[in-house]
């Protein structure tokens, strides 16, 4: 069947309103990749699939609410949208609101966000806003400016997001034909896990799926304020889509990992980058936030917290590497530079086959 996007194909399932025409770029429909030999070193004895977000059309899972959100926003006669953003969300809103040719406005926090996703936002044509504060200061700032004016707010607490963004576990038992016994994935300002679970919930409730899985979500130890318990002013981590430290839908996660039987954990950023190079080398290149839940997902195994024997285990990669890709060029080694003679190409490639 052709794929017509996420509001087309789910409608049935999605609370929005019926004359609402799908603002789409064919979003969705992203691969679940089995990943064996990486399974055999982190999870032995389970069944690991990796759920690859970034080949949305802006590179991210943002682009599966956003559909939903800027289709009720332009239903609803909006003419600007905005958002506060660590990158991924501007983007995404930025290029649904060209869609549909609305006006759009993003805040970043000032020398916090990949230059690759600055430049998404800026292509698609929003107004970039940096304010000298962080995330949470951002996002409320656009908060209050939404209550005063006629704009259309798309961040994660707009519920369309929600509605947009569930459709990745419906896909994710309409590949596997049931639910998996877990999901692992980053956690950041919380909207994704929240999504998850109401999907899986829904899924389960009209009976498409048997069973629920238990949530790992995945907070860096730098930014992770469900895993201490109280927010963090000054979050650092490598992992800029996950540098929050007021989550929006944090109650909401907390409560997720909760009834699902799952948890909330944190992991460095050397765990975070060391996965990001391992999910590499299975030709996945994500942006280093994504590998958070495979990191954790490693983490609770290694420690003995988590059984993977006779488990499937999905892992959710939200970005794309491209979003990011300062965080390969400045940790590459230096690119050897040969004379045109095949002698030195010969030399060069005779090493790396010794080095195999």
């Amino acid at each position: 069947m052709h794929w017509a996007g996420i509001v087309n194909h789910y409608r049935a399932h999605l609370q929005l309103d019926p004359h609402a025409a799908p603002i789409t770029l064919l979003e969705g429909n992203t691969p679940l990749i089995p990943a064996p030999r990486l399974a055999a070193e982190i999870a032995p004895g389970g069944e690991l699939y990796l759920k690859y977000e970034g080949l949305n059309p802006t590179g991210s899972f943002k682009d599966r609410g956003m559909t939903v959100a800027v289709s009720q926003a332009t239903h609803a006669g909006a003419r600007v949208t905005i958002c506060a953003s660590t990158g991924n969300t501007a983007a995404s809103a930025a290029a649904y609101s060209a869609r549909a040719g609305l006006r759009c406005i993003v805040l970043i926090p000032e020398g916090k966000v990949a230059a690759g996703k600055i430049a998404g936002a800026l292509a698609y044509g929003a107004q970039a806003i940096a304010v000298r504060g962080s995330f949470d200061d951002a996002l409320a700032l656009v908060r209050e400016i939404s209550m005063q004016r006629p704009i259309a707010l798309v961040n994660s607490i707009n519920p369309y997001r929600i509605e947009g963004q569930k459709t990745a576990a419906f896909e994710i038992v309409d590949a596997l034909g049931r639910a998996p016994d877990w999901l692992c994935l980053p956690v950041g300002n919380a909207g994704n896990i929240t999504s998850y679970w109401a999907g899986f919930k829904q899924y389960h409730a009209i009976g498409k799926a048997d069973a629920r899985p238990r949530l790992l979500g995945v907070q860096a130890a730098g930014a992770a304020p469900l895993v201490l318990g109280h927010a963090v002013d000054r979050p650092e981590t490598i992992a800029t889509a996950i540098r929050i430290g007021r989550p929006a839908r944090g109650e909401e996660a907390l409560a997720a990992a909760e009834e699902s039987d799952g948890r909330i954990v944190a992991v460095t950023d050397d765990d975070i980058l060391a996965m990001w190079r391992r999910l590499a080398h299975e030709g996945l290149w994500a942006e280093p936030a994504s590998a958070a839940g495979v990191a954790g997902l490693a983490k609770e195994v290694r420690e003995g917290r988590l059984d993977p024997k006779g488990k499937t285990l999905v892992a959710v990669l939200t970005g794309h590497g491209l979003k990011d890709p300062d965080a390969v060029t400045t940790r590459a080694p230096n690119m050897k530079t040969i004379p045109a003679e095949i002698n030195a190409l010969s030399a060069l490639v005779e090493d790396a086959e010794l080095r195999m």
